[in-house]
């Protein structure tokens, strides 16, 4: 329990060393802002709160943005024909654009399946498990939204207060929903630190970073500590592992824009090809390729 207390008193002037040089500027609402008129008055005088440069990024994730206009101007490009089977979808994915829809979150909607195709396919065909499909899913739409450096960044950080807060609520002996409530207000605490002080370190990813990536993210820690009191750290750990290196093979199969440019003009192929392909990745029976190398030995004898 004492152990606990000082992690909470370090923890919480954490939080607060890296606000206190805000107080020089609280008389001005826009000085965090740096405009123009705020820098030709003296009220920021004393003030040390760092510059930020936002530069734009290609974000498949946004509604609005770079990836929304190339999408769109790629639609634009391809002339359906006349309404028919074989192109309901492209009329269904023009009309909805025309209406507001953002265009990059159709073309999300439409890879999605994709990215379950090629979890299954590495679970199924190679041997890598992950923490399941759609927990590995979710962890490449993060990084999509976020960067791979960015989410990777955040993704250890929690994984690191997570961890170390399990060890402090250890002592406490606590049921396994107020310990996992516990732990995500360790984890927050963690994030809201590491955003405050982000903008010091220059890391200026972090500061426009939305909310849906941090939530996907954090979500993984129930997962992650239900794994390690079920299966061990050792275990958990492999897990880990190989769910990040399937969510990174699914980022970069969605950062790809020959990809989305091809599903943004064949919706129908698209949909139609990845249900082709999970039906015949279903009807394989055979050895994984892992259990291949697993029992090299065997089959040497064999031979």
């Amino acid at each position: 329990m004492k152990r606990f207390i000082w992690f909470l008193g370090a923890l919480i002037t954490l939080l607060v060393l890296p606000l206190i040089p805000v107080s020089a500027a609280e008389e001005s609402v826009e000085a965090p802002i740096a405009t123009e008129s705020t820098a030709a008055t003296g009220s920021s005088e004393g003030s040390v709160l760092p510059t930020v440069s936002v530069i734009g990024k290609t974000d498949l994730t946004e509604p609005t943005g770079l990836a929304r206009g190339k999408l769109e101007q790629y639609l634009l490009s391809k002339d359906p024909g006349p309404l028919s089977i074989t192109n309901f979808l492209q009329h269904a994915l023009r009309r909805a654009v025309a209406l507001g829809v953002p265009a990059n979150t159709l073309v999300l909607v439409l890879l999605f399946p994709l990215v379950g195709a090629v979890i299954a396919a590495a679970r199924h065909l190679i041997g890598l498990r992950g923490f399941g499909l759609f927990t590995t899913a979710a962890l490449s739409i993060a990084f999509l939204a976020t960067g791979f450096t960015v989410g990777m960044l955040l993704f250890v950080i929690i994984i690191l207060v997570a961890s170390l807060g399990r060890v402090f609520i250890g002592s406490l002996k606590l049921q396994y929903l107020p310990r996992i409530a516990l732990l995500l207000w360790f984890v927050s605490l963690g994030i809201f630190a590491l955003l405050a002080i982000s903008p010091y370190l220059g890391l200026n990813e972090l500061v426009t970073i939305s909310i849906f990536p941090i939530l996907l993210l954090v979500l993984f820690v129930e997962t992650y500590i239900g794994s390690r009191i079920g299966v061990g750290l050792r275990r958990a750990l492999e897990l880990t592992i190989e769910t990040i290196i399937l969510a990174v093979i699914c980022y970069l199969v969605l950062s790809l824009e020959s990809l989305q440019r091809f599903a943004v003009l064949n919706p129908e192929l698209t949909v139609a090809s990845v249900a082709v392909f999970d039906i015949f990745l279903g009807k394989y029976v055979g050895l994984r390729l892992l259990e291949y190398w697993r029992f090299r030995e065997l089959f040497g004898r064999g031979d």
